[in-house]
């Protein structure tokens, strides 16, 4: 098993199909070497724009190259990014252009920068504009799956990275299939949707669930926030009768809200929603912020447990 943040998982995917797609181009707001497009500079440096910190003008020229026929990444910290929205709504958003926005360095598992880098309410921005979608990939097979799809797939998205190593969770060959759930494990007592580096972290608090409690926990990865998998999670609803989102995100608005939504729809099964609980993060390390808000294993474990009491 190995552990890469998907912020190089992914750039490191993007350079190598660089040569693939002549209609790539990447921007970056002077955030490159975090960021990891400059991998994508060195292997097309024709191809790539610095623009300096900047964010607003980075989107809109990302946004007339795309009406120009590219399909233009734009790369910056996801705080950074996602607060230019006024100006992601009307230069992508309202004209349809094929801008993949990056937002690296996401939720409190940034660590030690504290809350000024952390973005949390980004999930929730993002999806409130029609035409974007919104993916958070678990691991470093998953981060080039969904790479590839982006390539080919026109239209606006935005893409939630991680600074942080996250372990990979899927075999070689695994394909994305946009707009669905990930089931990564069965289970009959209840489910854990996850996103993004807490996916890993469900799997590590099933295992401990079964062991301690002898619960059959199943886990679910929600790689595609927007559009969400409505007939995915009606099918969970009905086999299982609870479900926990987990994300590092805030936990209005995020992933269990999108799930949420479709459940006051189709009803079923019971629901929590788990991630940072309305709060500004701060600084530490990331393993120190995951256990403080309980989006480690044992915190995790504990919330479906309490959970099912109630």
């Amino acid at each position: 098993m190995t552990n890469a943040p998907t912020r190089q998982s992914f750039s490191a995917a993007l350079a190598e199909r660089g040569p693939q797609y002549p209609e790539v181009v990447v921007l970056d707001a002077d955030l490159s070497k975090s960021t990891k497009s400059e991998l994508f500079r060195k292997v097309c440096p024709d191809r790539f724009f610095q623009m300096g910190i900047c964010e607003q003008n980075m989107i809109g020229a990302a946004a007339g190259l795309a009406m120009s026929g590219k399909t233009a990444f734009c790369f910056s910290f996801a705080c950074f990014v996602a607060g230019r929205f006024e100006t992601i709504k009307i230069s992508v958003a309202y004209g349809g252009a094929n801008v993949k926005i990056i937002g690296t360095h996401a939720g409190v598992g940034v660590g030690a920068d504290g809350y000024s880098q952390m973005s949390l309410e980004d999930i929730a921005l993002m999806r409130s504009l029609p035409a974007m979608r919104v993916y958070q990939p678990a691991d470093d097979i998953e981060a080039a799956a969904l790479c590839e799809h982006l390539c080919r797939t026109p239209g606006p998205a935005y893409v939630r990275l991680t600074r942080q190593n996250v372990p990979t969770i899927h075999a070689d060959g695994y394909v994305f299939r946009d707009g669905e759930l990930d089931e990564l494990r069965s289970g009959t007592d209840l489910a854990l949707f996850g996103t993004g580096a807490t996916s890993a972290e469900c799997l590590k608090a099933a295992d401990r669930l079964g062991d301690s409690q002898g619960l059959s926990v199943a886990v679910v990865n929600v790689p595609s926030i927007k559009p969400i998998d409505v007939d995915g999670i009606a099918s969970w609803a009905k086999r299982v009768p609870l479900i926990v989102t987990v994300e590092d995100h805030n936990v209005l608005a995020g992933m269990g809200s999108a799930v949420a939504e479709v459940l006051a729809e189709v009803g079923g099964a019971r629901l929590l929603r788990h991630g940072v609980h309305d709060a500004f993060g701060e600084s530490g390390s990331a393993a120190e912020l995951y256990r403080k808000h309980r989006l480690d294993a044992d915190g995790i474990a504990e919330v479906a447990v309490a959970a099912r009491t109630r």
